[in-house]
């Protein structure tokens, strides 16, 4: 299944302004708005695929999003990919974004890095009678603290690329629009996958400090 590019759909370049966007947007909708294809059995899913690339390439900070999130610093690929091959990818995606996104706040705190080390050392000593750095005790500190680390920002930021990736990933077929229930669980997939690339950032920012006793 080829992927779907949001600017092609639009027929306008990734580099095009506001402006041009929605003129082209406008122009698509009056070509293929039903009412006036009314024997068009395309012309319903047409307007839908328009108004979908138009939401996120139409908004500013959705754009840069799915700029983000379909290119990166990678060419662009026009190759056919499974469905699950594309979820797999976003969620790597969304887990990266997360991770560099705690490390980050952390690794500007150095006494905040050095004060959960000297918890989870207690905790780990407590557990197994010995120090060591204990995945699962990490983890479990993680989901403790992780709501202090995150500001307002960050969590607004988050839902911006939740969204974005969900919708990129609804016009890949990975889910139908229709299926509710699946589109709920896949945006919930999605957030999950954001919860623990943070947990991941956190554990990378404790790692580099930690010391064995």
């Amino acid at each position: 299944m080829a992927r779907i590019d949001f600017y092609r759909v639009l027929g306008v370049s990734r580099d095009a302004s506001d402006d041009a966007i929605k003129k082209a947007y406008r122009k698509l909708v009056f070509q293929h708005h039903p009412d006036r294809n009314p024997d068009s059995a395309l012309a319903e899913s047409k307007i839908r695929e328009i108004n979908a690339a138009y939401e996120v390439v139409g908004d500013q900070d959705k754009r840069r999003t799915y700029d983000r999130l379909n290119w990166g610093d990678e060419p662009e690929r026009d190759e056919a990919a499974d469905p699950a091959v594309i979820l797999d990818e976003m969620e790597q995606k969304l887990f990266d974004e997360g991770r560099k996104e705690v490390f980050a706040v952390l690794m500007k705190d150095v006494k905040r890095i050095k004060a959960e080390l000297a918890v989870i050392r207690e905790r780990t000593v407590a557990d197994q009678g010995y120090d060591t750095f204990k995945e699962a005790i990490i983890r479990e500190r993680a989901s403790e603290v992780i709501e202090e680390l995150v500001t307002v920002e960050m969590e607004g930021r988050k839902q911006r690329l939740v969204e974005v990736a969900t919708e990129m990933l609804l016009s890949q077929g990975v889910v139908k629009r229709d299926d509710k229930g699946g589109v709920r669980s896949l945006r919930g997939q999605l957030e999950d996958v954001f919860r623990k690339g943070r947990a991941k950032g956190f554990a990378a920012a404790l790692e580099l400090f930690y010391e064995r006793r």
